[in-house]
């Protein structure tokens, strides 16, 4: 059974990233208030972006996947800029072991 992952852009400007095995029927859902919780409360909504997979399971990981990502990462999957992922991946936390002092006579990482 055919599985997609989708993106829905809602009327407050946030996105709901679900997963489904019948991609019309689940937007009807939603624009009749009918999906989840958080889409009820921000109709109308709209399809931004989706993927198909050829089994729900995958569709489902997928979700779970691009659902832990931030709103930069989420807008350069919708508009294709597949590129940047990476770069929108790393951590810029300031306690990052990239963002700490190395010490190069020792070989070690930290203040």
């Amino acid at each position: 059974m055919k599985g997609y992952l989708y993106i829905l852009l809602c009327s407050n400007g946030q996105y709901y990233t679900g997963s489904t095995n019948d991609l019309e029927k689940r937007l009807a859902q939603h624009q009749n208030g009918e999906g989840a919780n958080f889409t009820k409360k921000h109709l109308p909504v709209k399809l931004v972006y989706f993927e198909e997979f050829q089994r729900i399971d995958e569709a489902f990981y997928r979700e779970k996947q691009v659902q832990g990502w931030n709103r930069k990462k989420k807008e350069a999957l919708i508009t294709g800029e597949l590129d940047k992922l990476h770069d929108l991946s790393e951590c810029k936390n300031e306690t990052h072991f990239r963002n700490l002092p190395f010490d190069s006579a020792q070989g070690t990482v930290g203040g």
